[in-house]
């Protein structure tokens, strides 16, 4: 018999969620109390495997008592909450955030943000042709991954996988303000003339497309990028010891491109170089 370790164990609470109890251990977001209960509540900006960072504004919802709405990634579930999760006014925050999102980006490579949008009833050409947008073209300025600012929502995930939260490389951060506001390497330069050690994390975080894998751009911009063909398989690394797990992503026999499981003790999603992109000896028919 193999004993499964459970870790700590933590006090259950319960709060209601659009008049139903539901009880989550102790520390829980909300957004992980409307996940336990199966309620779809969207989100863009976070991340299981980082800290909150409050930023889209798309998952809030109407807590009894408070005053604003409150972002359910990040707030924590307490005893005795009444929560409303698809109230008018929760609805019309969402469909606003949508608007002004998509009016300013393109989410066309986002998951869910179609659906979302029909489901709110958003509608961001009521902005007019003429709201920010950045129209530069993608950044194509090596073989492992692309930069689209066109498709940046500014979520910071990218920056925190980088920084102090995973890689500690800080090669990324936040460059100039308001609508000049983007992501960017030190003086804007050329990525491999930046700090950056290619692990690909920020590529593995990012919710919108905006960081895509080379491989990926490629054929989608010749047309033959197809999820419904994929097969996803989970292996171990084989490059050094750590053992950290790879999910291959095959598309016609070929490594399309390698995420790593978020719920892996080892990593946690993150890679480094090799594990991500040095996949190409494997299909090397020569």
């Amino acid at each position: 018999m193999t004993a499964v370790p459970l870790g700590i164990p933590r006090r259950l609470v319960e709060v209601s969620l659009d008049g139903r109890p539901v009880r989550v251990p102790e520390g829980a977001t909300l957004l992980d109390a409307c996940r336990a209960a199966g309620k779809d509540v969207p989100t863009l900006c976070q991340g299981d495997t980082l800290r909150p960072k409050n930023a889209c504004r798309v998952c809030v919802v109407e807590v009894e008592g408070s005053r604003t709405l409150v972002p359910a990634c990040s707030r924590r579930a307490e005893p005795g909450m009444e929560v409303r999760t698809d109230g008018e006014r929760v609805r019309h925050s969402r469909r606003l955030v949508l608007e002004l999102l998509a009016s300013s980006v393109d989410l066309s490579t986002t998951p869910g943000a179609a659906g979302w949008i029909e489901e709110y009833g958003a509608r961001p050409d009521r902005f007019g042709p003429d709201a920010a947008r950045v129209t530069e073209e993608p950044r194509v300025d090596n073989e492992l991954y692309v930069r689209d600012y066109a498709k940046c929502i500014l979520c910071y995930k990218c920056v925190d996988a980088c920084g102090e939260q995973w890689q500690n490389t800080f090669a990324i951060s936040v460059c100039g303000r308001g609508f000049d506001a983007r992501i960017a390497v030190e003086h804007d330069a050329p990525l491999p003339e930046s700090a950056c050690v290619y692990c690909g994390n920020c590529v593995e975080v990012c919710p919108t497309g905006a960081l895509a894998f080379r491989s990926e751009f490629d054929m989608r911009a010749a047309g033959t990028w197809d999820e419904t063909a994929q097969t996803v398989t989970t292996t171990v690394c084989a490059y050094c010891g750590v053992g950290c797990n790879l999910t291959l992503h095959v598309q016609d026999n070929e490594i399309v491109k390698v995420t790593s499981p978020h719920d892996n003790p080892v990593t946690h999603g993150n890679l480094c170089i090799k594990g991500r992109f040095g996949y190409q000896h494997v299909q090397n028919r020569d």
